[in-house]
């Protein structure tokens, strides 16, 4: 597994979700959100999002996207995060890879 292509695709997705408002993320929580794609090396790769408290109830929200290619990486999925305020702002993050 190329684990640059995995974050690649971890780093496209977490880009996607941190333009969706925080009400509309915190829906995701309990219902993780998961897709398959395409890396640029042409092999398939599943990635999952979760949704967390970051803390207390109604506080700050922490999206974390794992991704792997369903071999044993599948046992330690390659992750990045970052934490949502109530406000929409952007409290940080974590790129596991960079």
């Amino acid at each position: 597994m190329d684990e640059q292509i995995v974050y690649a695709l971890i780093d496209g997705w977490l880009r996607e979700l941190r333009k969706r408002p925080y009400d509309d993320l915190v829906s995701f929580m309990g219902h993780p959100q998961t897709k398959e794609v395409t890396g640029g090396d042409g092999k398939n790769y599943q990635l999952e999002a979760e949704v967390f408290w970051d803390g207390k109830k109604g506080g700050d929200i922490r999206v974390i996207v794992a991704g792997d290619d369903g071999g044993w990486r599948a046992f330690k999925p390659l992750t990045s995060d970052f934490i949502m305020a109530p406000d929409g702002s952007f409290v940080g993050e974590s790129f596991g890879g960079y």
